[in-house]
């Protein structure tokens, strides 16, 4: 927007911006008015401005003056936002205030209508609209000035800114009158500007500097615009004026007479000052070339007077050679051009050679199809022959290239199919043209006749027909019959329709014109044709006759030629009667389509006689021509000619077969169809010649009259057509022979078969004509029935065979027997292929709904069947060939239900389809409750998924499908099994046999999780709460019957059932009495069967979150566990805790004495619902202001226990063992301080001191803590007392008190070390005898038999090892002078606890050495041992608890009693086994992870046995030493983990991530890190470690890490740049990698392992790799230089710098900076933003600084070092120091602040004197830190050890590197 160059600079008094111009211009100013300058034009309205009173400019708005200078900026930006503001401040102001704006707005006006931008343009008649419309009449002295360019901006080239100069002119004067008035009154002001338009060049167009491009652009757009508003007004005012004689318009006359006068004046001068247009018609401007055209036409309809003979002269080359056009935007005005002035001279044809000017440009332009304009040309090609003299052109030749060059443009017009109907339409029409003007070309009858037969010879036969049998050859999609069918979108086949229709056209037209011409046309045709036929070439032949068959379709479409006779009299009839014997003796299909086409087209009584023409017999009479034969002759030629030729042929193809019965169907005459048809029918049945299949004639025959009925019936005014109904083509023989069929098993042809299906229909959905009435159609269908029902009553299975087909037959009444010779697969299937072909006429039989409903079940039976088949085959070992065949024809029927789609349901009644559904319902019963040697759980959840689907078929309302579920819910001799449905009432099983029993329990389990597997596949809000019977509540028994099984198979309680049912009542909070109502029904059926439980009580206790299944009795299991999920779901809260108390304590005493069933399930109920009761005090059971009385009913049960003597003295005929249950279910424990807290305040002082005599009472007995009583129960009841006691009285205790707690829990606990150590001494005695001759599973067997332990001491100890987990814990959160357990003193508790503990670890240590010792023979042995961990579950869960809260001592004594001990394997062999367990417990895992990691025993747990143990030595202590650094080749890791680590290969990558050799390597490796990084740095045992793992360890870990690292994921988040959207997958990776840099252990990973999963193995692959770039960074680095994958190591390198670097540099530069030197000759400083380490080391009066620099990617990419600063050192040993720092940075496995350490230690040697290594340069070696201390006795030089090996192998010679002798 800078100004142009030369300019000059800018004042001091301009504005620097638009924004303070009008600051600076004063209101009045005379600046106001100063011109903004730039157009050149402007000069033509200087006089008039001049003229103008001044006196307005001085009033100028200054705001207005400002945005009016700004108008003259080049930037448009700037003029569109000035134009926009001018607008705004123009609309404020009206009348006189705009009048100072007039002068100056026309001056910018006429500048800014030729502006470049369309925008601006657009813009500034926006103003202009606002202008005139606040001005007002007040425009009127300034019209003339302004009427030029605004009549100009009306032709702008952009059509949304020339339509805004249209508004604004409007705007201005509204009434089409007034703007003709200001066009005359100012037409000569108007041809004057639009003159000096048309004299500029874009040279003088503008004084700014633009670009030529945009000049010329803006040229073109004047000169354009210019020459159509010339245009245009001439058109307006040299129109004839009107005659109308008023004054008025009188005045207006004479206005318009002087404004006509100015144009014909002005128009002359322009026409001859511009040389007839002839530069702008020679224009390469299309806008211009049209421009001038339309001018042209203009001057030649309003002003022809102008042109002269020379002008005409002038303009004919240029006008009538202008098809050299070839620019589409100016054909519409060129044509109009052209025409008129052909019209208005034709003499200028004279003056010019038409050939070379016209005619060959106008074959080019035809050849192009018109060069893009079709549309606009070929319409107006006729008006051009009009307008062209016949003496300039030979009529002949002309004409045929007119026509072969208009149609060679079809191939411009392929993709337009209106462009192509234009082109046809213009071929039609010019060459009708052409016939009929033939006498303007010739003179004589004879040369007229010539010309027209040689263009009916050349134009129409050899061009136009020539082309649509071409088309019609090529085409492989036919013209279609009827014309309401959409006609196919190929762009080939539209033309060929069209093309036939212009041929068509024409032959009307010339039939019309001269019907000798039409003949001549016509028997040129037929002789082709028939020539065709003579040769015998069967492709030619087919293909001329398709090409026939094309044309007499569009003959039949196009209804033009309705009532001309020559279609058939003069073309096809004569064709057809000398081709039909031909046709008739070679039978090709395309021939008898030919004669069906042209029947159906000119009717079977007018073609008939036609085609017999030739061959009638004297019994024949001829008939007239063109008339219809009578019926009785037409039926008799019918019947001895067509029917045998049409039905014989046995011999002959199906598709000529097909063919031939098309043309027989089509001669089926209306007035003789009756009689036809059943000569038809009958002359099929009566024939008897050999090879003749009747069925298979008729099926064809019906499948065709199955068409020719849906042709008949289709469109209105044909629906009553006789032929248009199923019912007329009925026949007694047809329906017979059906009938026959279906009763006759032996016959099962597949004619039968396709025979039935086309007499039937149905094969589709719109397929439903039947050729059978509907009484016929039923006996059918029930013959069909029979052979399915006896296909059912033979199935292998019970369940079908009699209970399925019983209720079938009972339900249609049908009797199934066939004969046993009959062979039932072959007769079934014969019934399931005629549903297959007909399946949509079963509709028809929606009135009969017993006999559909009965089919269908039928069918879906057999599916079911087939589905079943599946299992059986799995089950039984040998199927026989018949049983195969049995089980194809299941499927076959199986694939037929499944063809029954929702749009075939949809046509069924909705009566059958709920028949239908019951008997579906019955059957299913039958086959889960009787089916018991299939497989139950793969048998419940087929049926299960077979009954929603058929459900889901027959689409039932929700009453109807509640009912369905009813009858599968009905009782049974086998179900329920617990619960009455019709009571609710418990059932009792007691009197049942045993056997019979078992037998009912395993159906009812099946027949459970055939409901379960329902629920869960259609929901149980829909068929358990969707159902309700008789106002009662069936879900309440149901769902009580289901939890009463608890397990079937596939499934359980908790599940499965009990969280479907627990979300539903959540959602559904309506359902809650559902729950109370089973509630009652359980609490009543477990106080009926609260006796089964006695042979459990010795096992009473239930721990909730993990053994409910241990309670035997089914009601009180399935009470237990709901409750349970209730309160824990928050489903139940503190109401209904109270409802259930009052509800079981009303039942515990019956009169006076307690009821024992209740007592014994009383305690598990309130074990659950204390907790909620002790929350509150009030309950509405007991009334508003009634405290409940909880207390007085604990207060009284405490009392009665205290009444029994002690535990210790319990005889078993005694009841206090239920009494003592329900206290201790009263007062629960809870591992939780606060949780424990909050129960304890609930507990009033009463309880508390009842609670603490009852636990005193247990020691009154002489000693009571040595007493072993055997009795089963009281160890339990004992420990569990002891833990409530702990919890509520603790504070209470006294010494005895605590001393009676130790001792019994050291006794329980030591009681189960006792049995493990005394297993695993067993297993170690075992596993050492076996010899080789022994079996394995003899072996196996045996070692079962040692680690199935029956003894009840692991269920003591567990309950001791809960009392004292719970003690530890709350004695362990004692803090400060909260004291939880005062009353122990710490000085007792620690050495009780350090003791107990160690027990625990001996508990630990024994079980892992069993497996250890068994997976020395074999890992089958291993996973046996682990197995029986299993079944005490809790108990191992407790021992791993413990062990991971036990001290270092307790571990260490235990360890050491172990390896006392003296077994086979030791306590890190059994940790191992633990870990790396084949039956892993996830917590035994954890636990033996920390202990492997943790001190003492992590320093035994890596290096094997034998092996020196690390020393903390350092290197420097050792420099001195004669002994060189322990043999690499010593160090051995133990076996447990070294194949883990060396021996990895690639299986291993192909492993699942989360497959068990995955987690066991890397917990191994994890392991091994952990300890490197706890060794101190610079010891030998670190370095050892390092370098075996350089050494031995397999690269393959870092790959398999990054299998698990989402790389992927880092990728996206790198390129969405947004920190905050991490996914949580990578935050969760990243988080653990950098936690294991920073605190250099991947411990709180492992720990949160378990259970395995894809995301904790991810974080402990992070862990793991942040530790290996923590603790072998050298390592890594050196793997990832060797990768090839340049993808995968850019996505490595790009998450180690986001995630891992960071922390890691920051750790690297921390440890730099905390080291210790100890040294004034060198310092360390760091720079944390440049990641810079700077180590400076002077000596004596030398020193130098070496820079240290970490990359991003650091450790990945290698640190570089650099020597900034060096005094007083040479330049060889300044690059020696420089690379023997850079090699020890590079080269170590550690720290960084260790590699400095060693390398300032390296130099000191060498200042010290000692020589460095002459292979490496450096007295201390950059990776194993040794001193050279191999010497050559030659040259006596020193070199390290693995310098001189390295050069050795390299070298292959074992010689001194320098001297080279010997070594």
């Amino acid at each position: 927007m800078g100004r142009p160059k030369g300019d000059a600079a800018r004042s001091k008094a301009r504005p620097s911006s638009s924004s303070l111009a009008a600051s600076l211009l004063p209101s009045g100013s005379a600046a106001a008015a100063v011109g903004f300058g730039g157009y050149v034009g402007s000069s033509r309205f200087e006089a008039s401005i001049s003229n103008e009173d001044h006196a307005p400019f001085l009033d100028l708005d200054s705001e207005m003056a400002q945005h009016l200078q700004r108008l003259s900026r080049k930037d448009p930006t700037t003029k569109i936002k000035a134009l926009t503001s001018l607008s705004e401040l123009v609309k404020q102001k009206k009348g006189k205030e705009l009048l100072p704006l007039i002068p100056q707005w026309t001056f910018e006006y006429k500048k800014l209508i030729l502006d470049y931008s369309r925008d601006v343009r657009r813009a500034t008649h926006d103003v202009m609209t606002n202008v005139v419309t606040g001005v007002g009449r007040d425009l009127a002295p300034h019209l003339k000035s302004m009427m030029g360019p605004w009549w100009f901006s009306q032709f702008d080239l952009v059509s949304e800114v020339s339509q805004a100069a249209k508004s604004s002119l409007q705007a201005a004067f509204p009434a089409q009158e007034k703007r003709l008035d200001v066009l005359s009154l100012c037409s000569a002001e108007i041809f004057a500007y639009l003159e000096e338009n048309l004299k500029l060049t874009p040279q003088n167009l503008s004084d700014k500097a633009l670009a030529s491009d945009e000049l010329e652009e803006m040229y073109q757009q004047m000169i354009s615009s210019s020459l159509r508003a010339l245009a245009t007004l001439l058109d307006i005012l040299l129109q004839e004026p009107d005659k109308a004689g008023s004054a008025s318009i009188n005045a207006e006359s004479k206005l318009a007479s002087k404004a006509r006068r100015v144009a014909t004046s002005s128009a002359g001068k322009l026409f001859s000052s511009h040389k007839c247009f002839l530069n702008f018609l020679k224009s390469e401007s299309p806008s211009i070339r049209s421009a001038t055209y339309s001018l042209v036409s203009s001057f030649i309809k309003n002003v022809p007077e102008v042109f002269n003979e020379g002008d005409v002269r002038c303009l004919a080359p240029a006008l009538l050679g202008v098809f050299r056009e070839t620019n589409p935007i100016c054909h519409s005005s060129m044509w109009e051009a052209v025409l008129l002035f052909s019209r208005k001279f034709p003499q200028s044809w004279g003056y010019l050679n038409v050939h070379k000017s016209v005619l060959n440009h106008l074959w080019q332009f035809l050849r192009n199809g018109c060069f893009g304009s079709p549309q606009v040309s070929y319409p107006a090609f006729i008006l051009f022959l009009e307008v062209m003299p016949t003496q300039s052109v030979e009529a002949n030749k002309f004409f045929v290239n007119f026509f072969n060059n208009l149609l060679a443009g079809r191939s411009m017009c392929d993709s337009s199919s209106a462009d192509q109907l234009s082109l046809l339409r213009a071929t039609t029409e010019c060459f009708l043209w052409g016939l009929r003007n033939a006498s303007r070309y010739c003179d004589g009858p004879s040369s007229i006749h010539d010309l027209q037969v040689d263009l009916i010879d050349k134009v129409l036969v050899k061009n136009l027909w020539a082309n649509f049998f071409e088309l019609s050859k090529d085409s492989t999609l036919h013209i279609q019959r009827k014309p309401s069918e959409t006609l196919s979108m190929s762009s080939s086949v539209n033309f060929l329709q069209e093309l036939g229709r212009c041929i068509l056209d024409i032959l009307s037209g010339i039939n019309l014109l001269q019907q000798n011409l039409l003949s001549f046309f016509l028997k040129s045709v037929q002789e082709s044709f028939l020539n065709m036929l003579q040769q015998g070439d069967t492709e030619t032949v087919t293909g001329s006759m398709r090409k026939m068959i094309d044309f007499l379709l569009l003959l039949e479409r196009y209804s033009g030629l309705e009532g001309e006779s020559w279609p058939l009299d003069q073309f096809m009839g004569p064709l057809l009667s000398k081709a039909f014997p031909w046709i008739k003796s070679s039978e090709l299909i395309d021939g008898l389509k030919l004669l069906s086409v042209s029947v159906s087209i000119f009717g079977p009584r007018k073609i008939v006689p036609v085609l017999i023409g030739d061959i009638e017999t004297s019994t024949l009479l001829s008939v007239e021509k063109g008339r219809n034969m009578s019926p009785e002759k037409f039926i008799k030629v019918f019947q001895e000619i067509f029917i045998p030729w049409c039905v014989d042929g046995y011999d002959s193809s199906t598709a000529v077969k097909a063919a031939k019965q098309d043309l027989l169907l089509s001669l089926l005459d209306d007035e003789c169809f009756t009689q036809q048809w059943s000569d038809v029918i009958s002359y099929v049945f009566d024939q008897q010649h050999q090879g003749f299949n009747k069925l298979a004639s008729m099926e064809l025959l019906l499948e065709k009259a199955r068409d020719e009925i849906t042709k008949r019936s289709s469109g209105l005014e044909l629906s009553q057509r006789i032929g248009s109904k199923p019912d007329h083509w009925h026949h007694e023989l047809i329906e017979s022979t059906a009938i026959r069929l279906v009763r006759s098993s032996p016959v099962t042809t597949t004619s039968a078969t396709q025979f039935l299906c086309s007499v039937l229909g149905g094969s589709m959905e719109d397929s439903s004509i039947s050729f059978v009435p509907r009484s016929s159609l039923v006996l059918i269908y029930r013959g069909i029935l029979e052979k399915l029902l006896s296909f059912i009553k033979q199935s292998p299975l019970c369940s079908v065979s009699d209970t399925c087909s019983s209720l079938i037959v009972e339900a249609v009444g049908i009797e199934s027997d066939l004969s046993s010779s009959v062979d039932m697969i072959a007769v079934t299937k014969f019934a399931a292929e005629v549903i297959d072909g007909c399946l949509f006429s079963l509709k028809a039989l929606n009135q009969d709904a017993t006999l559909l409903s009965t089919i269908l079940s039928s069918l879906f039976i057999i599916d079911l069947e087939s589905r079943i088949s599946s299992l059986v085959d799995n089950t039984l070992c040998e199927i026989t060939e018949k049983r195969k065949d049995r089980n194809l024809l299941c499927g076959f029927v199986h694939a037929v239900c499944s063809k029954m789609n929702s749009q075939f349901w949809k046509y069924i009644n909705y009566d059958v389809r709920k028949s239908s559904a019951k008997i579906l319902a019955q059957s299913i019963r039958s086959v889960v409750q009787l089916e018991d040697d299939l497989q139950p759980c793969q048998l419940t959840l087929l049926c299960a998924s077979w009954m929603p689907e058929v459900l889901e078929y027959l689409s039932l309302d929700q009453i109807d499908e509640e009912n369905i579920c009813g009858l599968l819910l009905r009782e049974s001799d086998v179900w329920p099994m617990w619960i009455s449905p019709s009571s609710s009432a418990s059932i009792n099983t007691h009197d049942i046999p045993a056997h019979l029993c078992e037998l009912r329990t395993s159906k009812s389990q099946r027949y459970v999780s055939f409901i379960d597997s329902l629920i869960t596949n259609m929901g149980i809000h829909r068929f358990v709460f969707g159902h309700k019977d008789n106002g009662l509540s069936p879900q309440a028994w149901l769902s009580a019957e289901i939890l009463c099984t608890w397990e079937w198979p596939g499934g359980s309680v908790q599940t499965s059932f009990l969280p479907a049912l627990v979300s539903f009542c959540k959602s559904e909070p309506a359902y809650g009495s559902l729950l109370n109502s089973i509630f009652d029904i359980l609490l009543n059926g477990a106080l009926v069967h609260g006796e089964d439980e006695r042979d459990s009580s010795g096992n009473m206790w239930v721990e909730l979150n993990n053994q409910i299944e241990d309670v035997k009795e089914p009601f009180l299991r399935a009470l237990v566990s709901l409750i349970f999920t209730l309160f824990k779901e928050n489903l139940w809260r503190e109401e209904e805790a109270m409802a259930a108390f009052k509800m079981v304590t009303d039942k515990l005493f019956i009169a006076e004495e307690p009821s024992k069933n209740c007592l014994r399930i009383i305690p598990f109920i309130m074990s659950i619902i204390i907790s909620p009761l002790r929350t509150k005090t009030k309950s509405s059971v007991y009334g508003e202001d009634t405290v409940m009385p909880l207390e007085a009913f604990l207060g009284g049960w405490l009392e009665r226990s205290l009444s029994f003597p002690p535990l210790v003295l319990w005889q078993s005929e005694e009841d206090m063992q239920d009494w003592f249950q329900l206290v201790i279910s009263c007062y629960p424990v809870s591992e939780k301080a606060e949780e424990a807290k909050a129960l304890q305040r609930h507990v009033s002082n009463e309880e508390r001191t009842l609670l603490l005599d009852l636990f005193r009472k247990q020691r009154q007995v002489p000693g009571a803590s040595n007493v072993v009583t055997q009795l089963p129960g009281v160890q339990i009841l004992l420990a569990r007392l002891i833990m409530v006691a702990v919890s509520y009285c603790g504070n209470d205790f006294n010494e005895e008190d605590w001393d009676f707690v130790f001792s019994n829990l050291r006794r329980l606990i030591q009681s189960a070390v006792v049995v493990m150590e005394e297993t695993s001494e067993n297993v170690n005695d075992f596993i050492s005898g076996v010899s080789s001759m022994e079996k394995e599973i003899d072996i196996l067997e045996g070692l079962g038999h040692i680690v199935s332990i029956s003894d009840p001491s692991l269920d003591n100890a567990k309950n001791a090892l809960s009392a004292f987990s719970l003690l530890k814990l709350v004695k362990d959160k004692s803090v400060g002078d909260e004291d939880y357990l005062y009353s122990l003193a710490n000085e007792i508790w620690d050495p009780v606890k350090d003791r107990i503990l160690e027990g625990v670890l001996r508990l630990f240590f024994c079980t892992g050495l069993a497996e250890a010792i068994a997976a020395s023979y074999s890992p089958e042995a291993a996973s046996l041992v682990a197995s029986f961990r299993v079944d005490h579950l809790q108990f191992w869960e407790l021992v791993a608890q413990l062990v991971v809260d036990s001290s270092r001592r307790a571990r260490d004594r235990a360890v050491r009693a172990v390896e006392f001990w003296g077994l086979s394997k030791g306590a890190i062999s059994s940790l191992y086994a633990i870990m790396f367990s084949s039956k892993p417990i996830p917590s035994l895992q954890r636990a033996a992870y920390i202990v492997l990691c943790t001190e003492p025993i992590s320093r035994l747990a890596i290096v094997a046995d034998g092996n020196a143990s690390p020393s903390d030595e350092s290197f420097s202590d050792q420099d001195s030493s004669n002994v060189g650094l322990p043999s690499e080749e010593k160090l051995r890791l133990r076996d447990e983990i070294s194949c883990m680590v060396e021996k990895l290969n690639y299986e291993f990558l192909d492993t699942d991530l989360t497959a068990p050799d995955r987690v066991q390597t890397f917990l191994a490796w994890s392991l091994l890190l952990s300890h490197v990084n706890s060794l101190p740095s610079l010891t030998q045992g670190r370095e050892r470690l390092v370098q075996y793992i350089e050494r031995s360890a397999s690269p393959l870990i870092l790959e398999s890490l990054f299998q698990h690292i989402p790389l992927e994921q880092h990728m996206a988040q790198s390129l969405k740049k947004k920190d905050g959207d991490i996914p949580s997958e990578l935050s969760v990776v990243a988080t653990a990698a950098t936690r294991a840099i920073t605190t250099g252990s991947s411990l709180s990973t492992v720990e949160s392992l378990w259970p395995i999963e894809t995301g904790n193995m991810a974080s402990l692959a992070g862990a793991i790799y942040g530790l290996m770039l923590r603790v072998l960074p050298a390592y890594v680095r050196e793997w990832f230089s060797e990768m090839r994958d340049r993808s995968a190591s850019s996505l490595i390198e790009a998450f180690t710098r986001t995630w891992c670097s960071p922390s890691l540099i920051k750790n690297e530069l921390s440890q730099i900076k905390k080291a210790d030197f100890n040294d004034e000759s060198f310092s360390v400083s760091i720079s944390k933003s440049a990641n810079e380490v700077v180590a400076t080391y002077t000596k004596d009066e030398t020193g130098m600084d070496l820079v240290i620099r970490l990359p991003v990617s650091y450790p990945l990419r290698p640190v570089d070092v650099n020597c900034t600063k060096s005094i007083g050192i040479s330049d060889a040993k300044q690059r020696k120091w420089l690379m023997s720092m850079l090699m020890f940075v590079r080269n170590q496995n550690g720290a960084l602040s260790e590699a400095i350490r060693i390398w300032k230690r390296n130099s000191d040697k060498e200042f010290e004197g000692v020589e460095d290594c002459p292979i490496c340069y450096s007295v201390i070696h950059t990776v194993n830190h040794s001193l050279p201390r191999r010497s050559c006795v030659t040259c006596k030089y020193k070199f390290h050890k693995a310098c001189l090996d390295k050069w050795f192998l390299t070298s292959h010679k074992k010689v001194c590197p320098l001297c080279q002798s010997p070594c």
